[in-house]
């Protein structure tokens, strides 16, 4: 945590950006730019305007400088601070660096002393680790096993910024999967659940030319770990993380059993040795997730000879999976007969209703949307029992299905069977 002297203004150190401007013609260092962490574009933008200001302030107006080499406060030294404009007061009047409690505190009970004093949870994993003995006994599982959580967790984020990134609310998935120790072991599984991450996340419909890999190493590694590697995501506002994979070795739960006094040690039949297990932790960001999906499913493409924006959800996560269209929404036939099919399909599916308007236009806002298939009831269903019409989303494309074919046809193309 850094604070401005001058304004008063609190920032987290690791987020905000400094880097020496440097004069390209003679290597020489004429002041310094510090901006509060953003997407690259954005942090571009502010470290040129701020530059340029610096140098007309110096007499350097017009000359070229060398590209930025941003690095977070927790990186400086006590004399490059000296040097460091505050994003307040565009003075170098930030304290350095000092520790700060992520964790929300709060009190538990009637009086607010000592005693009665909590923390809200700064991520979902602990709570696995508190159960593992529970989860162990009554599901008399073997290790290597896994136990899944999804749930909120906070965190004392000063500065709240950077969209759904830096927020102090968030919700998350988090896998801890236990395995044996030894050096020779956790690696394997470590590569595992990277590769089956991976695999999940395009299953779902993330586009693989987005994501990439960012390998946590030396300082950037948390001292538990043992590995950690971070899926990334390209997003239009630049990369961030996705998703991370980290090996946790025996920390948790050996921290557990200080703490307690109760053993949390696995006995293996097979071995038959007694240890405290170590662990794989995938972790995702659900918020973050969702929006990944949304930047990968936006597509343009032509319609007869319209432009036509939309959302190439695959079937299985899209939030909603069939509209079902009455052709005329005032004939009773046609109404009735839709609503019937209408009816059934919600019983398996989040399935929406639209009479209103031109087929062609309720087409486009099914397509917005992300949802899959339209279903058309017309007068061929009610008067040659000609069965409905159902459009694919992707190709516009469409096909005649007898009434009784429909929910089988939808069963594969959305649940795969």
């Amino acid at each position: 945590m850094c604070d401005c002297k001058e304004t008063k203004l609190r920032y987290r150190a690791d987020q905000l950006f400094a880097s020496p401007i440097v004069l390209k013609e003679t290597s020489e260092t004429v002041g310094w730019v510090c901006i509060q962490e953003a997407n690259d574009a954005d942090m571009l933008k502010a470290a040129k305007k701020m530059a340029k200001k610096i140098m007309k302030e110096n007499g350097h107006k017009g000359k070229e400088i060398e590209g930025f080499n941003f690095r977070d406060l927790t990186e400086v030294t006590e004399e490059e601070m000296a040097f460091i404009p505050s994003p307040g007061s565009g003075s170098p009047t930030l304290t350095m660096p000092r520790d700060f409690n992520l964790m929300f505190q709060t009190n538990v009970g009637a009086m607010s002393d000592a005693s009665s004093v909590a923390y809200l949870r700064p991520e979902t994993a602990q709570g696995i680790f508190i159960n593992f003995k529970n989860a162990l006994g009554t599901s008399r599982a073997k290790i290597p096993f896994g136990i899944a959580q999804i749930g909120k967790a906070f965190r004392n984020e000063i500065t709240p910024r950077n969209f759904i990134f830096r927020s102090r609310e968030f919700e998350q998935m988090e896998v801890e999967y236990f395995i044996p120790p030894g050096d020779d072991v956790w690696q394997p599984f470590h590569e595992k659940w990277m590769q089956e991450s991976k695999d999940f996340l395009l299953s779902v419909g993330l586009r693989e030319d987005l994501m990439g890999w960012d390998v946590h190493e030396g300082d950037g590694l948390a001292h538990y770990a043992r590995a950690c590697t971070d899926i990334t995501f390209r997003f239009p506002f630049g990369e961030q993380e996705l998703m991370g994979i980290a090996a946790r070795g025996n920390f948790d739960l050996t921290q557990h059993t200080e703490g307690s006094g109760k053993s949390l040690e696995y006995y293996d039949e097979q071995s038959k040795e007694r240890y405290i297990p170590h662990c794989i932790e995938p972790s995702l960001g659900v918020d973050r997730l969702i929006l990944a999906l949304i930047c990968s499913a936006y597509a343009e493409d032509e319609v007869n000879g319209e432009k036509r924006n939309f959302l190439k959800f695959d079937p299985k996560i899209a939030p909603v999976k069939v509209t079902v269209l009455p052709l005329l929404k005032n004939k009773e036939q046609l109404v009735s007969v839709a609503r019937e099919l209408y009816d059934k399909l919600k019983m398996r599916w989040n399935v929406s209703w639209d009479a209103s308007g031109a087929v062609g236009r309720r087409y486009r806002r099914a397509d917005e949307v992300g949802t899959p298939f339209c279903i058309t009831i017309d007068f061929d269903t009610i008067e040659k029992d000609a069965g409905v019409t159902i459009r694919d989303r992707d190709t516009t494309e469409q096909i005649r299905l007898s009434m009784d074919e429909v929910i089988p046809y939808l069963s594969e193309k959305i649940d795969g069977y």
